[in-house]
């Protein structure tokens, strides 16, 4: 059997939990773990740890929480783990060339896209609100550009209609876990495949921001749903509705050709709120107003009327 590799994870949100788990269970031996300083979260901003921490404590694993990553202390820290390998998913952070090239087979990451394309922070959301209809993940030598390093182990998957952001997430986190241990697996055996990727073919898929939300019901029912879809669960794809924010969620296209103005709802019951847009009808079934949960559009209905011809804001 060949001996295990001595491997420092690099990750932090829960889309990097999966690949940790896979390392875990697998042949080699992971030695320390970094993640991002504890945040404040809910409505306490009581400080918590990042979910790859909780999953590194409940194992025993030494974890790192630099706040700044070019420093002298920090490399050598990382040194004494003597490790083999680095592997990062969705750490969070630009990693300096000295950490990179550490380890003597490098460092190489998770990447939530099928590269060259999608590189950046947000390849999952930016995937569905293009209206991609295939995403993936791309195993990858990293080096100090922005997801610019040769190709290791791509695998695809299909985006569904009903996909969102968190749902795509999920199921493109455990493929990613496998390929790591594939990618190991083939590092065990001799130098890994590296392909260079094509700039030419490449694009970016930035930070998403609060105001990238608002939906103009201009756009056709297809386009709109793949923004509810893309930014959910954050930032959410709003409207308004008597000048009271609306978001919108779980969205249904009606291909059929419409008479009505942008914007109006022509209808709303149990199944939800169809509103016409430029293009088709988009049937949401789940909402959420400002200071109130999120709730299926039946639910919101037992409380409240909405008029057919209402018409949606901006």
């Amino acid at each position: 059997m060949a001996t295990p590799f001595r491997i420092i994870f690099m990750g932090t949100p829960n889309f990097a939990v999966p690949s940790l788990k896979a390392l875990l269970a697998g042949p080699d031996q992971v030695v320390a773990v970094v993640t991002q300083p504890d945040r404040p979260r809910g409505r306490g901003r009581k400080l918590s740890p990042s979910p790859v921490k909780e999953l590194a404590l409940a194992h025993d694993l030494p974890v790192l929480q630099p706040i700044r990553l070019k420093t002298q202390e920090f490399l050598d820290e990382i040194a004494a783990f003597k490790p083999d390998l680095i592997a990062v998913t969705a750490y969070g952070r630009i990693l300096p060339g000295q950490i990179l090239n550490l380890p003597p087979h490098g460092t190489i990451n998770v990447h939530g896209s099928l590269l060259p394309k999608y590189r950046g922070a947000a390849p999952i959301q930016w995937a569905i609100l293009n209206g991609e209809t295939e995403s993936g993940v791309t195993i990858m030598q990293m080096d100090e550009g922005l997801d610019t390093g040769a190709i290791i182990l791509p695998g695809a998957m299909a985006i569904e209609v009903d996909d969102t952001s968190a749902t795509l997430a999920a199921k493109l986190s455990e493929l990613g876990g496998k390929l790591l241990l594939t990618t190991l697996d083939l590092l065990h055996n001799g130098p890994l495949p590296k392909i260079d990727q094509d700039d030419r073919l490449a694009t970016l898929a930035p930070p998403l921001t609060k105001d990238q939300g608002s939906i103009d019901w201009h756009r056709s029912a297809a386009e709109i749903s793949c923004l509810i879809r893309g930014l959910d669960p954050w930032p959410t794809a709003t409207t308004t509705l008597d000048n009271i924010q609306l978001r919108l969620f779980t969205p249904l296209v009606i291909d059929h050709p419409v008479q009505e103005q942008p914007g109006t709802i022509c209808r709303a019951d149990q199944e939800g709120l169809l509103i016409a847009t430029s293009q088709g009808y988009l049937l949401a079934k789940e909402m959420q107003l400002a200071g109130s949960r999120r709730m299926a559009v039946a639910d919101f209905l037992r409380g409240r009327d909405v008029p057919a011809r209402t018409h949606l804001g901006a």
